[in-house]
């Protein structure tokens, strides 16, 4: 029985792996990604919802919210899926904001900005 359950678990992971695919019409871009992290943890975002730096978030300036993209650290080809709650980046040159949690997926916390790829999925 607990081997059937831990094979059904294993399943339903890899089944929601593969159905993180780019739209075929959506957002794709390239630019420079930065973090928020600690300064704004609690905070109410744009879309009303709380900041937590330990979920996997972003502030996107168009996009709309609840839209996840998945975003590429073109330095080191790591990959992280984020929804999109808040706006910005306000800063010149960037494109997407990071929760501290995604920005560690991507290995760039050290270096706090890095060029990325962000690609909307599919719903």
């Amino acid at each position: 029985m607990h081997r059937f359950a831990l094979l059904l678990a294993l399943f339903a992971l890899l089944s929601g792996c593969a159905s993180q695919r780019v739209a075929d019409d959506g957002y794709s871009a390239e630019g420079r990604a930065s973090y928020y992290g600690a300064r704004h943890h609690g905070k109410k975002t744009a879309s009303g919802e709380r900041f937590d730096q330990h979920a996997l978030t972003a502030a996107h300036r168009s996009l709309p919210f609840g839209s996840r993209v998945r975003v590429t650290n073109l330095r080191n080809d790591k990959t992280v899926v984020v929804r999109i709650n808040d706006r910005g980046p306000y800063a010149r040159g960037r494109i997407i904001d990071l929760s501290k949690a995604a920005a560690a997926r991507l290995d760039m916390l050290r270096a706090g900005v890095v060029p990325v790829r962000v690609q909307q999925l599919a719903d």
